[in-house]
């Protein structure tokens, strides 16, 4: 790269001169290639442990006059091919130019000037990008891509200086950490360490420190433990290295881009030696911290945050904390965790103004909202900006206040009048109505109110007055007056303080009238709701009548979610249900819908309208449950992680019991996925439902923890894992809420475990209490720690079940050993997932669908596939082997999308490693032909083209033994109509038999199946002929198979033979056919007419020559197809020609006046020596003087040849020395090891190699 010219006063020390000329020179550094001696190992020990290493290229180019001592740098290169580059455009550009100048200074000052003007040429178009990255930043990028061959779209993050711990000894150098990769580099007195981890390999990742190793940070992988030490700053490493696995994890998960996200904006001037990427993380890092500590939507972007302190009226204080501004909110957060926490959405805010300064209130700011609230900060620092920020932000707020009259709808309880809703529900089975208070209407207006308007409790418990309840309506009355008081003093809505004395109130139980209210609050659901108006009514309308798996599953379980309930044993609540579980499929595809989310959608809708349901939905599923209910439902099973890790922690002596029962796997997911709601009473688990949506999942958690502990005696007793399911099942049956005014609900679980003698009732309050007395102590920030951690854990080994389960999909006649599918396997997940980091050429090959089946979640296309074949192919053909590579995708691209999946892949492997000599020919053959031999190889290869497509039918797939399973729908049908047609009679009876068992029974068309796959194995008739281009070039392919070869001479000399043969057969082949064909050619009457069906390979129809007027017949010139093929001597049954007696050869003049050859040269295979055998030459029969040279450019061919595959076959079988090339066995283990070192080690290849890589 070009340098701006800086002075170098000392030009030789550490560095070699190259080359030279009156006013440049090109420098290698000492240590750099090859020798160097001891100095040369010290210098490279230095350039690894200094700081400067960064920046020290291993090449250089310096600028010097002949009188001046000063010299100064203008160009850099990671490799020999790139400095020369620039050499060579300085010798060819500047030097004429500068020997014009007669002054020094002069010469130097247009040579500076002259390079800045290149930089800034370069520098044009990616201006932004060259500002973020500063220059000791961007050069430790590019030595870390020349050290690690990483092609241009890998970013660095950030590099540390460290120590790798290579068994007792530390290896003192640098950690790269990149999007996709961890990368270590060092070099010690001759000793190289170089290290590539990808993300998505690693399984473990954790900071510890031990006797043996000093404060250090643990990363391993599925077959290694690696340790990295001596860090300036490890905790900011570790958390760098944490979001870069955890984002790649999240990758493997759902396959989202690290880059999708919108980039937050730029700081105004960026720290040196911080990449932009670096800078990315920290905000997304801090955004999503920002987003769930005040549950705000998921598209909210922090914009700053700053110290002050907040007045809060309820205890006359100044509370210090952090106010952090966003688009759309002001938030508040004390640094005392329970002391206040404020949201404030811009939507709300009416006034914004600075108030007076005093010495007892400096640089205060008033915020007043639309429910006449005011907040006071103070002890802000830059007061005058903030509040710009805020204006700017208040001025992009949408002029129409979206639902600002509904943000204190619930102003009162006693407030019945039900107010207008600013997006009435259009709902297919009900008429629309206005949007009612939760406290609105009492429960004997229930036929007024339909579904949508407010919670079916309402409307489905019976009208009994608080007085007549006694005792419980009383405590009921008494938590709706403490919840007023508590709004009196602290605010009501989303501008709340949230104090200790609300989580108080929340464990004391919420009232039945507020909990509607209250969950919308605390969850963040109302902010969506408030700022989505109309948003649930038209995904309803788009959602209904459509059809998908997702509503399929729907409607099988609507009648299971809480059927003892009277809101959903009726049509009005199953309709409800069906709505909102539909609206948010449409909504959210990937997650679609997932077992347990019926259960608790319908008890959101007991306490909420169809909307509020709908947004609580949202929160939960993306928001307060992350991942739990996709298809693997990953995050549940990663909080069953952290359950069982707790479980070790606090009760590590019912843990060993329990891990030996294999109980908490059983127990958790039905805890976690249902929040306790199917395996308690309704209205004890509704009250775990309440701590949950103001204090998250760490309630779910200590509440599990806290019935292990009660039930620990028993189940340390039990003596399997039913007996202690039985022992929490009751338990759990008998958790009852002595304070809920509802009619209890029958249980339908605690029907099912009733024993003899019931255990004593447990009070669901008295739970929740010890629970917070015990293990209160599980702070979020640790959760979110332990939830990285296991969520490494889950993903890697549903990678690992996935690889397991596409092994299996895999069918044994195959040929490869479990062991070596899975080690395959790995090698083809890598391939497709470096298309995902560094781009494809297919953009279906980068994005993949986590809800596909797991055999087509991974697929390559062509380019991926070529640089796979070429190192692990048997069959190394030289600078042949990416054709050969590409013919091999086309034939195992059944469905032409340009992808292949694993199956298909290791089909083709397959076919080139087992099977015998027939089958492996097979193979060689059909890359030969249609669809495997593209136009654009084989031009005039009209007649095979015209037979494929005439057999397609009846072939089961391009490799007949191995891809069979790959058949298409139609082609099976056509297999099954022909079938049905000769097997008669006998299929009927057994179709007859059948339908009087069981009428959808389809053995017969799997014994049909069967039966043609059996067919397709044995013939090798079924195979098309293959003209004289298809055959010539098979004769290529097989000429550079042999050339690395240690039988090399002997197999020349073999396929010289058999070519010679075969082109003789060839020929006598056409003498015979000659006249039926003209016969079957003057009665046809019309050349592109499809042939009339006929037995396969009728030579009457093979064989014809294109017509007159074909251009590609006549694309060779006139002159050769002028010479008529009867001239030709018919070739005897090989009469006195063998290897042994040369035949007369094409005389020169003949060749020349021959158009047609030009790319091959035409040789008398009696003559043939091996070695004359070049890459374009074509054996052609001794004494047979036809058309068979051949061109790529459009050169004639002898159409009438051909020649089938027994016959090459046969031929081949003639000598040993080829016999025993395709039999010989290969091992596809030490393959697969030599391509993984050929991906990995890329620091041992040579400048020129690694210029290429990452070229």
């Amino acid at each position: 790269m070009w340098l701006g010219p800086e002075e170098v006063l000392v030009a030789n020390a550490l560095w070699v001169t190259e080359r030279a000329n009156p006013f440049f020179v090109l420098q290698r550094r000492r240590g750099h290639g090859k020798g160097g001696g001891l100095t040369g190992l010290l210098v490279g020990t230095l350039d690894v442990v200094l700081d400067s290493s960064a920046r020290v290229a291993p090449y250089r180019i310096l600028h010097q006059t002949q009188d001046s001592q000063v010299y100064w740098t203008v160009a850099c290169g990671s490799s020999r091919k790139e400095i020369t580059e620039h050499w060579e455009w300085l010798e060819n550009n500047l030097l004429q130019t500068l020997s014009i100048f007669d002054n020094e200074e002069d010469i130097t000052t247009f040579v500076k000037g002259k390079i800045h003007g290149i930089i800034a040429e370069e520098n044009k178009n990616v201006q932004p990008q060259g500002d973020e990255d500063p220059g000791k930043f961007k050069e430790a990028e590019l030595k870390m891509r020349k050290q690690f061959g990483m092609p241009e779209g890998e970013k660095l993050v950030n590099y540390y200086s460290c120590s790798y711990w290579k068994g007792r000894v530390p290896r003192q150098g640098w950690l790269y950490l990149t999007v996709n990769h961890l990368c270590f580099y060092s070099f010690l007195l001759g000793k190289e360490v170089s290290l590539v981890v990808q993300w998505v390999d690693v399984t473990r990742l954790e900071k510890n420190a031990t006797l043996l190793f000093p404060e250090s940070i643990r990363v391993d992988t599925r077959d290694q433990e690696l340790f990295f030490s001596m860090f300036l700053n490890i905790g900011e490493t570790f958390k760098l290295m944490e979001q870069l696995a955890n984002l790649a994890v999240r990758q493997l998960l759902d396959s989202e881009g690290f880059l999708e996200e919108r980039p937050p904006p730029r700081p105004p001037r960026p720290h040196r030696n911080i990449s932009a990427l670096k800078r990315d993380l920290d905000a997304r890092a801090k955004n999503e911290c920002y987003r769930a500590t005040f549950r705000l939507p998921r598209d909210e972007r922090l914009d700053g945050h700053t110290s002050c302190t907040l007045w809060t009226p309820f205890n006359k204080l100044h509370i210090p904390g952090q106010m952090f501004i966003s688009s759309n909110y002001i938030c508040f957060a004390s640094k005392e965790e329970d002391a206040c926490h404020l949201i404030i959405p811009l939507r709300e805010v009416t006034i914004v103004e600075k108030a007076d300064c005093s010495s007892v209130l400096p640089s205060p700011l008033s915020i007043s909202t639309k429910s006449k609230m005011t907040f006071l900060f103070a002890n802000l620092k830059d007061r005058e900006f903030l509040v710009e920020r805020i204006s700017d932000f208040l001025q992009k707020m949408p002029s129409k206040p979206s639902g600002g009259g509904r943000a204190e709808r619930k102003a009162s309880i006693m407030d019945s009048a039900p107010e207008p809703s600013p997006a009435p529900q259009e709902l297919s089975e009900q008429p629309a109505s206005p949007t009612s208070a939760l406290g609105g209407l009492p429960g004997g207006r229930a036929q007024e109110a339909p579904t949508a308007s407010q919670g079916l409790l309402r409307l489905f418990q019976r009208n009994t007055p608080v007085e007549e309840l006694g005792a419980k309506g009383a405590k009921e009355k008494m938590k709706e007056e403490s919840w007023n008081i508590h709004f009196f003093e602290f605010g009501r809505g989303v501008c709340m303080y949230r104090t200790a004395r609300a989580r108080e109130l929340v464990l004391k139980g919420i009232p039945e009238s507020l909990r509607g209210e209250l969950w919308l609050l605390f969850s963040g659901a109302w902010n969506e709701m408030v700022t989505h108006p109309g948003y649930y009514a038209e995904l309803v309308e788009k959602s209904t009548g459509r059809y998908s798996l997702a509503t399929e599953e729907i409607e099988r379980d609507l009648h299971r979610s809480m059927p003892e309930h009277p809101a959903f044993q009726n049509e009005l609540g199953i309709a409800a249900l069906r709505r909102v579980l539909t609206a948010y499929a449409f909504r959210n595809p990937t997650i679609g819908y997932c077992q347990a989310m019926n259960i608790v959608t319908s008890v959101l809708l007991l306490y909420g309208s169809e909307e509020e349901a709908f947004w609580l939905l949202v929160a939960l599923c993306e928001r307060m449950l992350p991942d739990y209910y996709n298809t693997r439902v990953v995050g549940a099973l990663v909080d069953q992680g952290i359950l069982e890790e707790l479980t070790r922690e606090f009760l590590p002596q019912l843990s060993r019991k329990m891990q030996g029962l294999g109980v908490i796997s059983s127990i958790s997911l039905s805890w976690l996925l249902t929040l306790f709601l199917s395996v308690m009473p309704f209205e004890s688990a509704v009250v775990i439902v309440d701590c949950f949506f103001y204090e998250g999942i760490k309630v779910i958690l200590q509440v599990a923890l806290a019935i292990l502990d009660a039930n620990m005696e028993q189940l340390l007793g039990c003596g399997d894992e039913g007996e202690a399911m039985t022992v929490l099942g009751r338990y759990l049956d008998n958790v009852v809420n002595k304070q809920s005014v509802s009619p209890p609900i029958p249980h339908l679980h605690a029907l099912l475990t009733s024993g003899d003698d019931p255990p004593e009732e447990v009070d669901i309050f008295d739970l929740l209490k010890v629970s917070y007395e015990k293990f209160s102590s599980l702070r979020a920030e640790d959760i979110e720690q332990m939830r990285f951690k296991q969520r490494l854990k889950v993903i890697q080994s549903l990678e690992d079940t996935a690889k397991r389960s596409v092994v299996r999909a895999i069918p044994g006649d195959i040929g490869f050993s479990i062991e070596e599918l899975e080690d395959l396997y790995m090698v083809f997940k890598a391939k497709h997932l470096a298309s995902q980091y560094w781009g494809s050429s297919h953009p279906a090959a980068v994005r993949r669908d986590p809800s596909l089946p797991y055999l087509e979640q991974y697929r390559i296309d062509a380019h991926q596939f070529r640089e796979l074949f070429a190192s692990l192919t048997p069959w190394a053909c030289g600078a042949h082997t990416p054709v050969l590579a590409g013919r091999m995708f086309r034939l195992l691209d059944e469905n032409k999308d340009s992808l292949i999946n694993f199956k298909e892949f290791v089909t083709g492997m397959s076919g080139m490693y087992h099977g015998d000599l027939t089958e492996k020919l097979k193979v060689l053959y059909k890359l030969h032909l249609p669809p495997a031999l593209s136009p654009e190889e084989a031009e005039s290869a009209l007649e095979a083209a015209h037979y494929f497509t005439e057999d397609s039918s009846s072939e089961a797939s391009p490799l007949a033994s191995d891809l069979d399973l790959f058949l298409p729908w139609k082609v099976q049908e056509v297999l099954q109509q022909e079938e049905q047609e000769e097997a008669g009679n006998d299929i009927q009876d057994k179709r007859r038999e059948e339908k009087g068992t069981s009428p959808p029974d389809y053995r017969h068309y799997l014994r049909m199946w069967a039966k043609e796959k059996e067919v397709q194995k044995e013939t090798i008739k079924d195979l098309p002929k293959m003209d004289q281009e298809q055959f010539i070039e098979m004769c290529k392919t097989l000429y550079n198979m042999f050339s690395e070869d240690p039988m090399e001479q002997d197999l020349y000399h073999a396929i010289a033979t058999v070519a010679s043969l075969l082109l003789r057969i060839g020929e006598v082949g056409k003498r015979f056919s000659a006249w039926p064909g003209r016969k079957s050619r003057d009665s046809a009457p019309d050349e592109d007419e499809p042939p009339a069906p006929e037995p396969p390979h009728d030579p009457d129809w093979e064989l014809q020559p294109p017509a007159a007027g074909d251009p590609q017949a006549k694309a060779g010139g006139d002159t050769h197809l002028g010479k008529a093929p009867q001239e030709s001597q018919a070739v005897g049954g090989g009469g006195g020609e063998g290897r042994g007696s040369p035949s007369q050869p094409l005389s020169d003049d003949e060749a020349k006046d021959d158009t047609s050859v030009s790319s091959y040269s035409v040789v008398s295979t009696g003559s043939l020596q091996c070695e004359d055998l070049a890459d374009d030459t074509v054996l052609v029969g001794g004494e047979a003087r036809s058309p068979v040279a051949t061109t790529h450019g459009g050169g004639a061919v002898d159409t009438d040849w051909c020649i089938s595959f027994e016959q090459i076959l046969a031929s081949i079988l003639t000598e040993s020395v080829l016999v025993n090339f395709f039999e010989k066995r290969v091992d596809v283990g030490l393959k697969i090891k030599d391509h993984r070192k050929v991906e990995r080690q890329f620091s041992t290849s040579s400048d020129h190699e690694q210029s290429v890589v990452s070229g």
